[in-house]
């Protein structure tokens, strides 16, 4: 039986302190059918050095400005030609059968467009922290429109050890059916640029569901990441990332947000609204630009939107079903997980 075929894409910018481990670790994959591209995005530091290592292993494309996470995602997966695209953090490190694990699982069902496993947090130098805590076991959105990791810094005491339907993946290490990728891309690209960096990811993950594409978490597909900008603790994130988060915040609502949905869950969205407005105003002058660069944005974002729902394949139940205040997962029926494992 043919092998998927799968392609690692990896975007750096001055990441010379991972990045060796992180393809070490992509390159001794025991999954055959593997192809891996790197985009640097204009790194300072010995990163390039580093890379220049690796070709002839690995494709490289070198950009000569910083393009940003999302476009320089969207070179590397246009540079690739396979099955399914492993989008990977050059701060990840996957044990040896991560990608099998995930190309296996997503036999369950035809309709599985994105599939991630468990990522567990990890020191910058590579030593385990003293208790082992959950990086990400998917992403959930809640009803105020806010995302997060499902079992951030929770104990990995055997919480989340089941596989299992979620509503997206955290892309520093998500696998993503190419053709989901083809169904669901914009005329600039699978993740979007505009958004520079991130929420791209919750962004496709979104437009995944309102187009019919489930995303399935398998617990024993594991991996490690160096999560050095750390949810909650804005002060330790550059200023451009901050405005970043907050433009796009309103970018992916342009974007996804049903008139259904919305009137579920205004008031508490439009709460958080407020709050940022106003901490924008007095605590992150900073991120004032965000709402000058959204504007600016706007157009596009309109006519993406019109794009995706009128292709829109789900029922309103279904999606606002996802929007709860605390993470939600959906069951993976025993007969199609024994028919895969038999």
């Amino acid at each position: 039986m043919r092998l998927d075929t799968v392609s690692v894409t990896i975007v750096t910018y001055n990441s010379a302190g991972v990045i060796e481990r992180c393809l070490d670790r992509v390159l001794a994959q025991t999954y055959g059918a593997l192809e891996v591209v790197v985009v640097d995005n204009a790194s300072k530091d010995a990163t390039r050095h580093i890379l220049a290592g690796y070709e002839g292993r690995v494709r490289v494309i070198y950009n000569r400005h910083n393009t940003g996470f999302a476009a320089g995602q969207n070179q590397a997966i246009r540079a690739s030609r396979s099955d399914w695209v492993l989008t990977l953090n050059p701060d990840v490190f996957l044990l040896p059968d991560f990608v099998s694990q995930l190309v296996d699982a997503a036999r369950i069902d035809g309709k599985i467009g994105t599939v991630c496993g468990r990522l567990l947090r990890i020191h910058s130098d590579g030593s385990d922290l003293h208790e082992r805590r959950i990086d990400s076991a998917g992403i959930f959105f809640t009803s105020t429109t806010r995302h997060f990791d499902r079992g951030w810094n929770e104990p990995d005491d055997g919480r989340y050890r089941q596989t299992e339907y979620v509503f997206g993946a955290c892309a520093a290490a998500a696998l993503y059916r190419r053709k989901m990728i083809v169904d669901i891309e914009q005329p600039d690209g699978f993740f979007d640029p505009d958004f520079f960096s991130y929420r791209e990811d919750a962004d496709v993950a979104w437009r995944a569901q309102l187009l019919g594409w489930r995303c399935l978490y398998v617990h024993d597909a594991e991996s490690y990441h160096v999560r050095r900008m750390l949810p909650g603790d804005r002060s330790s994130v550059p200023a451009v990332l901050n405005m970043h988060s907050v433009k796009n915040r309103y970018l992916m609502r342009v974007k996804n947000m049903t008139g259904d949905l919305y009137r579920r869950i205004w008031f508490p969205t439009t709460a958080r609204d407020l709050l940022i407005v106003g901490g924008c105003l007095f605590y992150e002058p900073t991120s004032l630009s965000a709402f000058w660069h959204a504007l600016k944005a706007l157009r596009r974002t309109v006519r993406k939107r019109r794009a995706i729902m009128a292709r829109r394949r789900v029922t309103d139940e279904y999606l606002a079903s996802w929007f709860q205040q605390s993470a939600t997962a959906r069951p993976v029926p025993k007969t199609a997980v024994s028919e895969v494992y038999r």
